[in-house]
């Protein structure tokens, strides 16, 4: 019996099966993913472009296609100004094709080499122009375009935005570089790219070396984690443990009343950057949020891009965990909210609140998370014994004005009675009679001199009987 093809092909690979290096080199390529549907199930549109595709995963999809007139325009606009052929683009980017689908996982097998790189030129171009639109005025365009005059910028840019930090529509950082680098006759490199970006998507955001970036993502989510000056980072010491904070209870942490009834006073940190958190002499210090009708979509694409891709880190991750552990419902929300660290444009607490609930699901927290420690000292701090009595009265007694007016009446009543008892037993001490008095010993007294007898009188003399006289005698 021969063997079958299956156990051939097996063993062909394996001859030919390359060393651990190439393998990694192989992965390392990879910086744009598409969503399982697993997690794209828990909410599709937070993942799926609205208004534009760019790059393989959603290209020519009907509701998408409207755009891509917009996109040739773009491309018009953008050779007319560079003053070059098309071909000098296309000539500088001919030889990297594979390496520009090498960036995309589970690409489908049917993309040609020339399809692909009209689509990376066209997209790319756009995309381009697209930034360029935040940082200058675009005066070779009509003032009554519908993607970039004023009316474009406030009704249509806010939604481009949005599709441009999904994971799944990503676009190789190197095509954008390139382009660029034609375009300025190689004046302008990565960095002045990565300002593009930083100017379109976070305008707010201080400008700094960005350092190599994969994608539009990858540089926004760096622009949310910047080093925070003059802190050290700590060396970590890896030790076994559970790989979820939910499956250990001592892990979690309180919401943010719990915590302020246990002492913990919230503030804002210095920086920007997600990673600042600190808690430190009973003050928790977290960055300003700002939560808005893009904020959900953000952070899930975020988070996805750290599940998947090897290396990225799991810094948004940790502090997304970490937020919902401390936001259980509105009440949270508006303390961190009087303290300045939410700054909320959706309206509703509660909204907000239930937005942090769901970006927590189905996720897991890297054991070595930077945020470890933090969650560490606050549980230390709220299992102290003064401060876990101080949070049980507080909750059992002051949560709502019920059950402080029956606190206070509680009191009063307890007074009253001790008045009572007071005046009741007052009068009884006042009628006792006084207690007898203390006799005090006293030492003998010295034996005085004898006084002189004083004079005593003669004693008087016995009285005399008569004798009985005769007649009395006869009588008798």
């Amino acid at each position: 019996m021969g063997q079958s093809t299956w156990v051939i092909d097996v063993n062909r690979k394996l001859e030919s099966m390359a060393n651990i290096e190439a393998e990694k080199e192989h992965w390392m390529k990879r910086s744009i993913y598409k969503v399982p549907a697993t997690i794209a199930d828990l909410n599709k549109k937070a993942y799926i472009p609205q208004v534009v595709s760019f790059g393989p995963y959603h290209h020519g999809e009907d509701r998408l296609k409207p755009m891509e007139d917009h996109k040739k325009r773009a491309l018009l606009h953008f050779l007319k100004r560079s003053n070059k052929p098309l071909e000098a683009f296309v000539n500088s980017l001919v030889n990297d094709v594979e390496k520009l689908k090498e960036c995309y996982d589970l690409l489908d097998p049917k993309w040609e080499d020339d399809e692909f790189l009209q689509m990376m030129i066209l997209d790319g171009s756009f995309m381009l122009e697209i930034l360029r639109s935040a940082t200058h005025t675009m005066e070779d365009y009509a003032p009554n375009d519908p993607v970039f005059s004023q009316h474009g910028k406030i009704h249509v840019m806010p939604f481009i935005k949005r599709d441009m930090l999904m994971l799944e529509n990503q676009l190789p950082m190197h095509i954008l570089q390139t382009l660029v680098a034609v375009d300025s006759n190689g004046t302008k490199d990565g960095e002045f790219v990565n300002k593009l970006i930083l100017k379109f998507c976070s305008p707010n955001t201080p400008i700094s070396t960005m350092g190599t970036c994969l994608h539009v993502l990858d540089v926004y989510r760096k622009s949310l984690l910047p080093d925070i000056p003059g802190r050290r980072r700590r060396q970590r010491r890896h030790k076994p443990r559970s790989s979820s904070l939910h499956e250990d209870g001592d892990d979690i942490i309180r919401s943010a009343m719990e915590l302020d009834e246990a002492g913990i006073r919230f503030k804002k940190s210095k920086s920007v950057s997600l990673k600042d958190i600190q808690f430190r002499g009973g003050v928790l210090k977290l960055p300003v949020i700002i939560v808005d009708d893009a904020t959900e979509s953000m952070f899930l694409n975020l988070m996805a891009f750290e599940r998947f891709h090897v290396g990225a880190g799991n810094e948004v991750t940790s502090y997304i965990f970490f937020m919902d552990n401390i936001i259980d419902n509105e009440r949270d929300v508006a303390l961190l909210h009087s303290r300045g660290i939410i700054q909320n444009a959706l309206g509703s607490d509660k909204a907000v609140a239930k937005l942090f609930n769901s970006l927590s699901k189905d996720i897991t927290l890297d054991p070595d998370s930077s945020l470890d420690e933090v969650h560490k000292r606050v549980n230390k701090y709220c299992k102290k014994a003064w401060n876990e009595w101080r949070a049980n009265l507080i909750h059992t007694y002051f949560r709502n004005p019920w059950a402080i007016l029956s606190l206070i009446g509680a009191i009063f009543l307890f007074a009253l009675t001790i008045a009572q008892t007071v005046y009741t037993i007052y009068p009884y001490y006042q009628e006792s009679p006084s207690p007898p008095p203390q006799f005090v010993a006293t030492p003998p007294p010295t034996a005085a001199p004898p006084l002189a007898q004083p004079p005593t009188a003669p004693p008087m003399p016995a009285p005399k009987h008569k004798a009985p006289s005769q007649s009395n005698r006869t009588h008798q």
